[in-house]
């Protein structure tokens, strides 16, 4: 029987141990999305102890907690960080077969060398352990980012924000480079019109200009998307329930517009052809730049709305939606394709259920221009998981390239999340090693090696274009 987390976790034959320990281990890791806080990395934050570097921000722990019967007070709430920890230890164990098993266990032993299972007895010992190593030098932010062989950093950043921090590490040379991301949700976003309005008027004060009319949000919007580009960005990012491609008119566009300006109530139909016409814009200025653009679709949202009031967004009360992707995004695509102002893209599916219409969607617009050009992304969020991995990964191999997949990405707010890397690197290895020795590929080491070296860094190296 097998030890837990030992050296050949998740690799259950002999080529797929080769395959991972001789190509995949070693490889560099190209984080192209994430949520790890730019200003943090700037600072080289030293964090107090592991509730504050681990639990602080994170969703998916605060969910199980919460199912384990844990008090609010200490996920979110202001009970000491120890007693905090404490309540998460003692979640830990019954998180069986949930990834945050395997997680909290690789990154103990990853980051820490703490091999031991974490649970209520241990979980004082393992506090006191962290905290004592998160005081020295190496465990500083830059020290974490460094023990995992991380090589680029893509954060994910509003339109309005200064890039300040990105700017800062550029100038010091730090020498993983942090690259912004394009993220202009909140400036299609009319759900709010109070907000909306605050966010025009902030856009217009950081370019400075006033906004009265469509065209200067237009301007106004382009200047900062010029202004990432001078600061290194390639990448843009939407967080959408659903692509929106709606028809429109310019004169319909701004008349909405000057609606949602004056805190006029807009109809669902005035609010989808909005969101069609911005979507339309970004994409072809992220063509225009030679950008990759992504989308991360099917995330039903704040479903608890008495605790999206006390707690906000990004507090754990999301999940899967149901939504119909394929006309839409085909008559999306279409749209940009047509004109030649589809940029390279990337796709992320939320529903499992959509796994082949992604996979078949993206081949409908890969025209030999670009290897690889439209990607089906890696599985998402609640999918992070090994069932979720290894459907999108044959979802992708029955359906389109696997071999030219631009791999993994840790979607993270934590420096400790590193390991999802390596956690989808051995299931990868694992799949190929075990077809290898069904017979069902050839016994080439070294062709596979490549391939599977590729998709661990060498795809997403060429696609993005950052180390040249």
């Amino acid at each position: 029987m097998k030890k837990f987390l030992d050296e050949h976790f998740l690799l259950n034959t002999k080529t797929a141990q080769r395959l991972y320990h001789d190509y995949a281990a070693g490889m560099p890791i190209i984080d192209y999305h994430c949520h790890l806080p730019p200003a943090q990395i700037a600072a080289n934050t030293q964090f107090e102890n592991i509730t504050q570097v681990w639990l602080n921000g994170d969703h998916y722990k605060w969910r199980a907690m919460r199912t384990n019967g844990v008090d609010e007070s200490y996920i979110t709430g202001d009970r000491p960080d120890r007693e905090k920890f404490r309540k998460w230890a003692e979640t830990v164990p019954y998180t069986l077969r949930n990834p945050l098993y395997h997680w909290t266990h690789l990154e103990l032993r990853r980051y820490f060398g703490i091999t031991e299972l974490l649970n209520g007895e241990t979980a004082d010992r393992i506090f006191d352990d962290t905290r004592e190593k998160l005081q020295s030098p190496e465990y500083r932010v830059r020290g974490l980012l460094g023990k995992m062989n991380v090589n680029i950093i893509c954060t994910t950043d509003d339109p309005l924000d200064t890039l300040g921090n990105h700017q800062r590490l550029s100038e010091e040379g730090y020498e993983i480079p942090v690259y912004p991301a394009f993220r202009p949700d909140a400036a299609m976003e009319l759900g709010n019109l109070e907000k909306f309005g605050e966010y025009v008027k902030i856009l217009g004060q950081t370019v400075g200009r006033p906004i009265g009319s469509f065209d200067d949000y237009l301007s106004a919007l382009k200047s900062r998307h010029d202004f990432f580009a001078s600061r290194g960005c390639v990448v843009s990012d939407h967080g959408l329930e659903e692509i929106y491609a709606e028809d429109y008119t310019t004169d319909e566009v701004e008349r909405i517009f000057g609606k949602a300006l004056a805190g006029e109530a807009l109809s669902v139909p005035e609010v989808r052809k909005f969101k069609s016409a911005m979507l339309v814009v970004f994409a072809q200025w992220d063509a225009e730049k030679g950008w990759v653009q992504q989308f991360h679709l099917g995330a039903l949202r704040n479903n608890n709305s008495r605790m999206m009031r006390r707690l906000g967004p990004d507090t754990g009360w999301d999940s899967i939606g149901d939504f119909s992707h394929g006309r839409a995004l085909s008559k999306f695509l279409d749209r940009l394709d047509k004109d030649n102002q589809l940029a390279k893209t990337i796709v992320y599916n939320l529903n499992p259920a959509d796994n082949e219409l992604m996979a078949t969607m993206i081949g409908n617009f890969n025209d030999g221009s670009v290897t690889g050009k439209l990607q089906f992304g890696s599985a998402w969020w609640f999918l992070d998981q090994k069932d979720g991995m290894t459907k999108q990964i044959n979802a992708l191999s029955n359906m389109g390239l696997l071999s030219r997949f631009v791999g993994m990405l840790t979607d993270s707010r934590s420096f400790l999340s590193f390991p999802r890397h390596e956690y989808f690197r051995r299931l990868l290895c694992d799949l190929f090693g075990t077809e290898i020795e069904s017979g069902e590929l050839p016994d080439d080491i070294e062709w596979i090696g490549q391939v599977i070296q590729d998709i661990c860094y060498n795809n997403a190296n060429r696609y993005f274009g950052w180390n040249k």
